[in-house]
Formats: structure tokens, sequence, C-alpha cells
């Protein structure tokens, strides 16, 4: 049976769940995660007692109750000091179409990335993990980063952040450019804030134009761990002047 966790992380999750250890086939790769099968419901304690290992979880669909704990072999992350913004997005952004705010509508943002899309039939969020995260971010611990537009939430995406390291969840966008101006938001907040780790958890072709890359799980880790060594704090709004540093940093 292969294993992925040492004892220590078996300890964190084994008062809350029972869990064995299998191979799924995820983000176009074989992962080694563990099932869990929750004898509880998901804490914000478990949360961050998981993130801070590196693991995560995901439903198989919003009406399984089930959670998988995820550690993935190779990791997505994207550096804050390497993120390429599209020429058009350059435009979007530097043209205000939308007011971007941070945590004002935190539960919409979660339920909007919880609902089905023209390319997905469902989702992985189901109401355990929007419980959870919205519990994490009465306590400080998850964010969202919102577009709008004549007073609607049009896009946006949330994240847990701890340490220097903030973890993105999921996003969504219901106008063009919606969710990619809130990403330009978030890279120009962390670095802002002082992060030093954009976790985006796997790879696909819509985050590789943004400059993500895969690392090794040992690496991550590595990563992660000086990352939580650290503080950091996500502003309430990004400078201008750190947006147009990202902005200029894509011209490259």
């Amino acid at each position: 049976m292969p294993k992925i966790a040492d004892g220590p992380k078996a300890a964190i999750l084994s008062d809350q769940c029972a869990f064995t250890y299998v191979n799924r086939r995820l983000a176009n790769r074989t992962e080694t995660i563990i099932t869990a099968i929750m004898s509880n419901q998901l804490t914000p304690d478990l949360l961050i007692r998981a993130y801070s290992v590196g693991l995560f979880p995901m439903a198989e669909s919003h009406d399984d109750p089930t959670l998988y704990w995820i550690d993935p072999e190779w990791r997505g992350v994207l550096p804050l000091d390497g993120f390429h913004v599209p020429r058009s997005l350059r435009k979007a952004v530097r043209k205000g179409t939308f007011k971007v705010h941070v945590n004002k509508a935190f539960p919409d943002v979660i339920r909007a990335c919880a609902e089905p899309t023209a390319s997905r039939d469902d989702t992985w969020i189901n109401d355990n993990i929007l419980d959870a995260y919205c519990a994490l971010h009465k306590m400080g611990c998850a964010h969202s980063i919102e577009a709008w537009l004549d007073g609607r939430l049009v896009g946006g995406l949330y994240g847990v952040s701890l340490g220097q390291a903030f973890f993105g969840e999921s996003m969504f966008s219901r106008a063009t450019n919606a969710s990619k101006v809130a990403l330009v938001h978030l890279v120009a907040l962390l670095r802002q804030g002082g992060y030093t780790l954009l976790d985006t958890q796997f790879v696909n072709d819509h985050l590789k134009q943004f400059g993500v890359v895969e690392i090794p799980r040992e690496r991550y880790r590595s990563n992660l761990a000086r990352a939580l060594a650290g503080r950091a704090s996500l502003p309430f709004e990004a400078d201008p002047e750190f947006i147009e540093q990202v902005l200029q940093q894509g011209d490259h």
C-alpha cells in the first residue's frame, strides 16, 4: 500500500478521521493521496494543521461527504517574482473596469467557486469544505480577492494564509478577465504583504500562462517550512505601485 505520510502526518489526522492510503488519478498524473473518511466535521484547526505539513482536502463531488487529503508528488507554485501577465490582461487591469475588494464577500466567493460551469459539471467543494473555510475566514486565515462590476460580484478567488505562504484554492469568473484581474491583485498583495510562497496545488494550461511551475514534493516541503517560519500580513487593498510593478514585470 503506497504511503505518503510519515508518523507526524498520520497523527495530525488520526484524531479527526479514519483514513487509508490510495492512489488516485488527478490532474493528468497519478497522485498519491490519503482517502479520509471523516468521523467528525472538518474543522478550521484540522485544516491549519494539515496545510502546515503540505496536505489539502478535496471532495469527490458536492454531494459526496468523503474527503481526500491530497499530497501531490509534484506541486504547482507561482513564483511571485516570476508572474507573467499577458498583454491583454495588462490592458484590462490598467483600464480599471473592475473594482477589486479583499474579503468583502468571502462566502459568496466560495459558493461561486462551487457552482457548475460549462467545462465542469460538478465540484470538489462540498458543504463540509464550504463551512470549514468560512469558519477559517472568520479566524482571519482564509481570504477572498474579488472583482466587482456595477455593484455585482463577477469574479474572484479564495485561499488560505499561514505565515508567509498563501495557498490558492479556487477561482471563478462571470465576466471576461474578472478572475485574472483578481489574480494580478493577489500577487501584488502578496508581494506587498511580505509573502514568499504562492501554492497553486496543481498545474494546468490556464495557470501555465501566468508562470506557474511544478516542483517536487521534497522541495515544496522545504519551501513551505521556510515560509511558515516567517510572518506576513495580507493588506486590505493593493497599493497601485505594487500593481504596476507586477504589470511591468509581465512586460519582460
